[in-house]
């Protein structure tokens, strides 16, 4: 095939899908006899793929699983038919032939699922087909219509694109409708749309035209007060200060232009920057600092992952180099801490070791790198295409399994990484101290409970006249010649020693927070792994090669044809474009990682530079130009105005991959300033209800992490130290105690930091298990990190209230802000409430606020000096129960909680008056407001 390189023609939008020349044709005795030629072509182009598609795997792929001993790899098999000895298949009589009545669920329902129904289009096709006299041409008839029908890039049926090839090796050229794939079109710069005004920003140019185009009036540009808290939750995830928002109304008189230039310029400079954008990138790749899985081990150097990303943000380094490093940054330079640390990304997904076969968990972990690269960079879920080609992209099996042998040799660890000087390690000795502690403890618990085992064990070697062997060397011997496991225990000891070794695991791991190391991978080859503890293997066979197939329906014990590591062959971007076929990757030890995130990240790639545009778009206006981020097919959205996106696009190439740029490109235009309120309410509900052509700003709750932020904020509670190990807030203790189970034991209770201080840290910084989740956050929509989230959930459900009404944390953060409000304005209860809005809404009160306020504060006042709350104390240790695994014994432990043994608490109601729970009451109607919870 000379022209595999070009694999792609450029398409154009064509009219809606219809059969060249014979579909559509309402009935039998309606529609003109086919030709020979007709018939032929026909078949070749349009009934046997469909045989491929939903018939083969049952009847043909398998000579030796032939369901009802149906064959339909030959025209005599398909008419001749099964088991039951019944012609299948009458040619020229389409009504009289089984396989027909078959296919439109008369008698037989074939394909049997709902879902692989045919169409009324395809059961047309098939029953032409018959009535033709089910011709069946010989391969050198069907290359030559395939030919032919290949040379015509584009017709009334859509467009060609070629690819690798499904299951077999040969080049398959197939053709779909030009806005199915549109993302895989090559980027190029549309011509502005012309306007009066030349100086405007590109951006308003594309959607005041769609504007115009649909008749509708854009809404007036929003307020000062309004925009200027917009602009900072969306670049720094925080709210404006009183002073900020009064700074930049007092400029915007001068020079309004000037003013929100200068406030975009700091905000992007600004280490809160990198703290925001990072957030975004963590819920695509799924950030958590535990494993998941039965045992959700943790991941006790994430963290360092997570505080590249924001690093790079804040750096504004060239997103092409973002992709590279977090994919083979160990490949670009294995000597700088900083790309190991990258290579994080490769350890995002959930996996464990643990009740699985070695290689069913190997297959786990790269199938999800696959699928996870495919949705994060390509905007192309891959999950589809692992058992079967992908039924509407140009994404066939073998191309599926060519990015999975280029991730075979990629072995995940945990390696060695010096810290670097910019990462945050305050309170590590004190950190340690407290995990060692309960190390320690465990330690002691086990080796009590280890030594009466091996007393016992001495005493059983001794009376058999053997010599004695420790747990570890005899755990292989014969059972007649070592004494029965678990020798002179209890049940409950038996219990406890499971635990207790669990519990030995769990506190090594978590010390290694606080060492020099990394979650990154290596090239290596594949050996035996306990997701407890990976480490690089002690010598590397650089002579190792992995073997690689496209496995039949995605079975590792199905093996198909052998496939070498390559690229997705649909975009027309080769890898080589001189070796025989272009875009495989060298298939070396190392190398491979490179390689692939070399093509991602290329100028020429059509997908990768759209895709992280239409992420940022979404940042700014709640949804992107293309409303499903993760999914760039066929099957997700199409554009809302596709021009701008390729124009946004192809500038972003131009000037070198650069984010803020974007970012500072999208805040500075009209469509981002306007007013939440439409011009005309009406028209706009019946023209463009989902406000896709953005004639007013698209108004959005605030995300979990923001509002938790902007109440620390509010409160004067909130510590902007960057980085370093995850802190833990304080949770509702009942979930905090609760017993969450693990393989053979519990696993550690949340314990939160110390001090107020460590504790009311940004929440990017807060520890994420996958097993148990912060339930305020939860609650507020916080995504689950075990699948890539595109876009965060804001719908509003019953226990949002309940919890921002009524929950410990908001209750806490309450008080302390009363506590603040008390301390800045005195005994004056009037000046509370106007501080109070002042410092909740970044604006002054009105009369009637404070009228209405002031009245209800003295109303709860009354009330909380009737009241005495009884304080709660902090548990130091708790007692848990289990059953022991092989007796069913119940037996008890005890866990220690060592961080309340010396907790500093944030102030409760108990240790506040009554004025300051009168007042904190009116703190939380404050933050329950719209006006606090929204950005419009």
């Amino acid at each position: 095939m000379g022209n595999r390189s070009l694999t792609l023609i450029r398409p154009v939008f064509l009219l809606l899908f219809v059969l060249a020349g014979y579909a559509n044709r309402a009935d039998a005795e309606q529609s003109e006899a086919l030709t020979e030629a007709e018939a032929n072509e026909l078949f070749t182009l349009k009934v046997l793929p469909l045989f491929k598609e939903k018939c083969f795997g049952c009847h043909g792929n398998d000579p030796d699983d032939l369901r009802g001993g149906y064959s339909m790899l030959t025209r005599e098999a398909l008419i001749k038919g099964g088991e039951s000895e019944e012609v299948s298949l009458t040619a020229g009589h389409a009504d009289e032939s089984v396989l027909f009545q078959a296919i439109r669920w008369e008698g037989y329902e074939m394909p049997p699922k709902e879902n692989d129904r045919l169409t009324e289009v395809q059961i047309e096709q098939v029953r032409q087909w018959i009535e033709a006299g089910a011709p069946w041409p010989d391969a050198a008839t069907q290359q030559a219509i395939q030919a032919d029908e290949w040379a015509v890039t584009e017709n009334e049926d859509g467009v060609i694109v070629a690819s690798s090839g499904g299951q077999s090796s040969d080049w398959t050229y197939r053709r779909y409708r030009a806005d199915d794939i549109w993302a895989f079109r090559p980027v190029e710069k549309p011509s502005l749309p012309v306007v009066d005004d030349s100086s405007s920003n590109p951006i308003d140019r594309f959607v005041d035209r769609k504007l115009d185009e649909a008749d509708l009036r854009p809404a007036s540009e929003a307020d000062a007060r309004t925009l200027i808290r917009r602009l900072y939750f969306d670049l720094t995830g925080l709210p404006p200060t009183p002073q900020q928002t009064q700074d930049f109304l007092s400029a915007t008189k001068t020079s309004p232009r000037h003013a929100w230039n200068e406030t975009v310029d700091r905000l992007l400079d600004s280490d809160h920057y990198g703290e925001r954008q990072a957030q975004h990138w963590l819920d695509i790749v799924r950030y958590a600092d535990t494993a998941g899985f039965s045992n959700d081990y943790e991941r006790s150097n994430a963290w360092r992952y997570r505080d590249y990303v924001i690093r790079s943000f804040n750096e504004d380094k060239s997103f092409k180099e973002f992709v590279r490093e977090q994919l083979a940054g160990d490949e670009l330079d294995p000597n700088d801490p900083e790309k190991i640390v990258a290579t994080g990304f490769l350890r995002m997904g959930p996996w464990g070791t643990a009740m699985i076969p070695q290689d069913e968990a190997r297959q786990i972990y790269l199938d999800d790198l696959v699928h996870n690269v495919g949705q994060s960079f390509l905007a192309m879920p891959m999950r589809c295409c692992k058992c079967h080609d992908h039924k509407f992209d140009p994404i066939p099996t073998r191309d599926y399994y060519r990015l999975y042998a280029t991730f075979a040799t990629t072995q995940p660890a945990e390696l060695d990484a010096e810290f670097l000087g910019e990462e945050n390690l305050n309170g590590f000795e004190e950190k340690r101290a407290l995990v060692a502690e309960l190390l320690a403890f465990a330690k002691a618990e086990l080796k009590q409970v280890n030594d009466k085992q091996e007393a016992a064990a001495k005493q059983w070697y001794e009376e058999h006249n053997l010599p004695y062997k420790n747990e570890n060397a005899r755990k292989d011997d014969p059972e007649d010649q070592k004494p029965p496991r678990h020798v002179g225990l209890t049940p409950e000891e038996k219990g406890i020693k499971k635990v207790r070794e669990q519990d030995v695991w769990i506190w090594e791991r978590r010390l290694e927070r606080y060492k020099p190391m990394a979650q990154a991978v290596y090239n290596g080859q594949d050996d035996w792994k306990n997701s407890r503890k990976l480490r690089r293997a002690k010598k590397i066979n650089e002579n190792w090669r992995p073997g690689n197939f496209i496995l039949s329906g995605g079975a590792l014990t199905a093996p198909a044809d052998p496939v070498g590591p390559g690229v997705l062959s649909a975009t027309g971007l080769a890898v080589n474009p001189n070796a025989e076929d272009p875009f495989t990757i060298p298939d070396g030890l190392s190398g491979r990682r490179l390689a692939l995130a070399n093509w991602i990240a290329s100028d020429e790639n059509p997908l990768t530079a759209r895709v992280i545009v239409n992420r940022v778009w979404q940042t700014h206006f709640g949804k992107g130009l293309v409303k499903t981020a993760n999914n760039f097919g066929a099957k997700g959205s199409k554009p809302t105005h596709p021009e701008l996106l390729d124009w946004l696009t192809a500038d972003f190439i131009e000037h070198g991959w650069k984010l803020k740029r974007l970012h500072r490109m999208i805040v500075t235009s009209k469509a981002y300033r306007r007013s939440a309120v439409p011009a005309d309410v009406e028209t706009q509900r019946t023209v463009d209800p989902n406000n896709d052509l953005l004639a007013s700003f698209p108004p959005r709750r605030l995300t979990a992490e923001e509002l938790r932020d902007a109440i620390l904020l509010t409160t004067g509670e909130m510590n902007f130290e960057m980085g370093g190990v995850p802190i833990m807030p304080e949770i509702n203790m009942e979930v905090a105690l609760q017993p969450r189970m693990i393989q053979f034991s519990i696993a550690p209770a949340h314990q939160p930091s110390r001090t107020p201080d460590e504790r009311n840290r940004r929440t990017i910084y807060t520890y994420r298990v996958r097993g148990q989740a912060d339930p305020f956050l939860e609650i507020l929509n916080l995504p689950n990190p075990n699948e890539s989230c595109e876009l965060r959930d804001s719908a509003a459900v019953t226990p949002q209230a309940f919890t921002l009404l009524n929950s410990d944390m908001m209750t806490d953060r309450s008080i302390a802000f009363a506590l603040r409000i008390q301390k800045e304005q005195g005994d004056d209860t009037q000046q509370w409430i106007r501080q109070a809005i002042r410092l909740a809404y970044g604006r002054s009160a009105t009369s009637e606020e404070v009228q209405n306020l002031h009245a209800y504060l003295l109303e709860m006042r009354a009330y909380h000096r009737q009241q005495s709350p009884e304080p709660v104390d902090y548990p130091t240790e708790v007692t848990r129960s289990l059953v022991e695994e092989f007796t069913g014994e119940p037996f008890e432990f005890i866990e220690k909680l060592n961080v309340y043994e010396d907790y500093v608490p944030d102030a409760k109601p108990w240790t506040v008056d009554a004025d300051t729970r009168a007042l904190a009451d009116v703190c939380l109607l404050l933050f329950n407001s719209n006006e606090f919870i929204y950005v419009y």
